[in-house]
């Protein structure tokens, strides 16, 4: 019992020394707290100020930077009102000017206008003395003839009209003759000026075409074993390919131009590349078709460019690129057709006829020869009926179909134009290749004719014969005798040859100083 009082009471002085302890401990740490605070509070208004001051700094720099920006916006709006204002004085002192000019201007149109209406005024009095004496002269004139002014007329009218009609008359029975006396020459000058205008060259191709090879063993390879090569080539190409002993050839053999050209090239690729078999074969010239197609296009388009006949269907044009590998008796297609276009154009002109058709006529003309060898007909109802399915006119029609004699009559003077065309492409000398070798000796003659001339140093004929130029020693030959001899070689000319329309003499004489710088 003493001892658990013991512990009791020392429990209670543990606590109690505890409590008090506590109230220490409290009371120190109170005093702390508060002291920390003071501290925070006091850095807290010192922070406050700093920041405080800092922002009016701030402030007081964008104050000012704003001024410095205003003041300087302000400067330069006052120095554009200023310019403004410059311009515009300026230009009101221009207008003052300008006022002051045009009422100086004004002045005198005013002046000016007085002394209209005074010389008007003077003239009227003028005018109406005159009517006076030309009144009494009429009366006068009316006393003496004993006509009236109306009567006077009248019988002068009447003698002058019946005058008129004798001179008019006479005219046209002097016009009527003249003009049938000169028919005859001027349709030989229209169609001497056409074909000189055009003076084509001439091609003559012929049936077969050449393709050089670089050595006798490439025959072997194009033949093939047993000849397979040689076969699929003429199966593919439709032409006869020749291999003979001609060194250094081979021969392509075809009616159709087209084919033979396109057998040519095929081959001449195939030999270029080396590789000569069946698939081979095919294959090139199925391509070098295809090539072939494009190149005719190109060529028709180009022809009629060069005839000057635009808005052509495009499988026109293609028909008319074929015409390039067509001949007739030896005369390229295409340039006969073009050859008579631009002679049908130059006969138009000259006849004030319409040029225009004549051309597209005779460019159409022929246009059946390109397909002549497929389809059943001659080539001129070939020509009619492609003309016809593009929707050409039945004049143009019937210009196509009358181009050849005896088929149908023309129907418009362009269809003689056509067929007059035509005629002369096909009978120019040197145009068809039975008349080449005639065509040839007289313009050697009428070279040879010129030549023999004393003084003459060289002579050619140029202008399909149409021409002849001389070129004369100066030495030997003044001017004065270059026009002699111009006269007396035309003389000749007229006896010695024989030609149609006229040929020009045309005598050069030239005289060259020469020296030599040392």
């Amino acid at each position: 019992m003493g001892n658990f009082t013991a512990i009791v009471i020392t429990a209670l002085a543990a606590l109690a020394a505890g409590y008090g302890l506590r109230l220490i401990y409290a009371k120190i740490n109170a005093k702390s707290t508060e002291q920390i605070s003071e501290r925070i509070i006091k850095e807290a208004k010192m922070m406050a100020e700093t920041k405080s001051k800092e922002a009016l700094l701030e402030a007081k720099v964008i104050v000012d930077r704003e001024r410095k920006e205003f003041d300087k916006e302000i400067k330069e709006r006052k120095q554009s009102v200023q310019s403004v204002e410059n311009r515009l004085n300026q230009r009101e002192e221009n207008l003052d000017r300008k006022i002051d000019a045009l009422d100086r201007r004004e002045k005198d149109l005013t002046g000016k206008e007085k002394n209209l209406s005074i010389k008007e005024q003077s003239l009227a009095v003028k005018f109406s003395e005159i009517d006076k004496i030309k009144e009494e002269n009429r009366k006068a004139l009316e006393k003496i003839s004993g006509m009236t002014r109306e009567e006077a007329k009248k019988t002068l009218i009447n003698e002058m009209e019946k005058e008129s009609r004798q001179e008019a008359a006479i005219l046209a029975q002097r016009l009527e003759q003249e003009t049938r006396e000169n028919a005859d020459k001027k349709s030989k000058e229209i169609l001497s000026i056409a074909i000189q205008r055009v003076a084509a060259d001439h091609t003559a191709d012929i049936t077969t075409s050449t393709v050089q090879i670089p050595n006798d063993e490439i025959k072997g390879r194009v033949i093939g074993r047993e000849g397979r090569n040689i076969r699929a080539f003429e199966q593919a190409t439709g032409v006869d390919l020749i291999v003979d002993d001609t060194p250094e050839a081979i021969t392509v053999s075809a009616f159709d131009g087209v084919r033979r050209q396109i057998a040519k090239i095929a081959l001449e690729k195939l030999i270029a590349d080396g590789r000569i078999h069946p698939a081979r074969i095919e294959e090139v010239v199925e391509r070098v078709k295809k090539e072939m197609n494009q190149h005719l296009r190109e060529i028709g388009e180009q022809a009629a460019i060069d005839a000057g006949v635009p808005g052509i269907n495009l499988e026109i044009i293609k028909l008319l690129g074929k015409l390039k590998y067509r001949t007739s008796y030896g005369q390229n297609q295409l340039q006969h057709t073009l050859e008579v276009t631009w002679l049908a154009g130059a006969i138009a002109g000259e006849l004030g006829l319409d040029v225009m058709f004549c051309k597209k006529a005779a460019l159409l003309h022929d246009i059946g020869k390109a397909v002549d060898h497929e389809v059943e007909g001659t080539h001129h109802q070939i020509s009619a009926d492609v003309a016809k399915k593009y929707g050409e006119s039945p004049k143009m029609i019937n210009a196509i179909l009358s181009h050849h004699e005896g088929i149908e009559a023309p129907v418009s003077p362009e269809a003689f134009v056509v067929a007059a065309a035509d005629a002369i492409s096909a009978a120019r000398p040197g145009a068809r290749r039975e008349s080449v070798e005639h065509y040839l000796k007289r313009l050697e003659k009428l070279e040879r004719v010129a030549r023999e001339f004393r003084g003459v140093s060289m002579a050619y004929a140029i202008q399909a014969g149409r021409e002849v130029r001389i070129l004369v020693e100066p030495e030997n030959i003044d001017d004065k005798q270059a026009q002699v001899l111009a006269h007396d070689i035309a003389k000749k000319v007229e006896q010695d040859l024989e030609y149609p329309g006229q040929i020009k003499i045309t005598v050069i004489r030239e005289i060259r100083a020469q020296d030599i710088a040392k």
